[in-house]
């Protein structure tokens, strides 16, 4: 797919699974299962979806997936799968290397979106993309250094903290064109400063949602997952989102979706539905 001077592809990072419930909130088994059936562990598989996004200057990388450095317990505990996915094959695919991406947008910094971007050489923490700079809102940096109780779980913060010894990291106050054609909206109801990123050049436009709409599911406006810190605000960013990508006919694209990679969307009778399934 091509937007402006981006050519934009879809980098698939691995898979893993996490509890449907927790995906689904206050939703049923009864109905999501249906959509997304469980294992015996009550776990539904996941995508970890990066996006590439290259012209002649610029090699660029929305989230970096969960990365390589998760003990064997752990691996085990998210049924992480690397063996057909993962980010060097996909870099491969596009004759690239970690050392040619030029920059890393991280939409927030829990470990399935920022744990790529380090990697273990020995016991020491080493960047997985060397000439890149990295980019993550302010105020979710200032989240993610302090977390509460209820969400530290989420985050590595050596993951991001071996970014800033490095220099690599830039923050970003708020709504903001980082990169030509690159701009960032936030929404706070996943975690404090998530930025969804929106690539557009006034005739095309992708949004890259990441936990804001994390499968086509959610796309039904009270499947919450309740892993949000803010779920009632999560409803209230979903449908502006929502509202927005009719409105401007935007593609929507999946970051943990398992089958879908993006679509647009229309207006129906009760919120929103599908009207076209899109790959990259």
């Amino acid at each position: 797919m091509k937007i402006g001077q981006y050519e934009l592809h879809s980098i698939e990072t691995g898979r893993f699974a996490l509890d449907g419930g927790a995906m689904f909130g206050i939703v049923p088994k009864e109905l999501w299962s249906k959509l997304h059936p469980a294992d015996d562990k009550n776990r539904i598989d996941m995508a970890l979806r990066s996006l590439l996004i290259m012209d002649d200057k610029r090699k660029i990388l929305i989230d970096t997936g969960i990365g390589t450095k998760l003990s064997k317990k752990i691996q085990k505990i998210y049924k992480l799968d690397q063996t057909e996915h993962n980010l060097e094959a996909s870099l491969e695919k596009y004759d690239l290397e970690a050392k040619d991406i030029t920059d890393v947008i991280l939409t927030h910094l829990h470990l399935d979106h920022v744990g790529g971007a380090t990697y273990l050489k020995g016991k020491k923490l080493k960047l997985t993309f060397p000439n890149a700079t990295y980019y993550v809102q302010k105020t979710h940096h200032e989240w993610a250094s302090k977390p509460s109780e209820r969400d530290k779980g989420s985050f590595i913060i050596e993951d991001f903290k071996t970014i800033e010894r490095e220099g690599k990291l830039r923050l970003i106050d708020g709504y903001a064109m980082i990169l030509p054609n690159i701009d960032v909206i936030i929404y706070d109801g996943h975690t404090i400063g998530q930025q969804v990123i929106k690539i557009s050049d006034g005739i095309d436009t992708l949004v890259y949602c990441s936990d804001v709409i994390p499968f086509t599911s959610h796309i039904n406006l009270p499947y919450i997952p309740s892993y949000d810190i803010n779920p009632i605000t999560s409803v209230e960013d979903k449908e502006k989102l929502l509202t927005r990508a009719c409105e401007g006919d935007w593609i929507l694209f999946f970051e943990h979706d398992p089958v879908i990679e993006a679509v647009k969307v229309v207006k129906a009778e009760k919120g929103f539905t599908i009207k076209e399934t899109i790959s990259l």
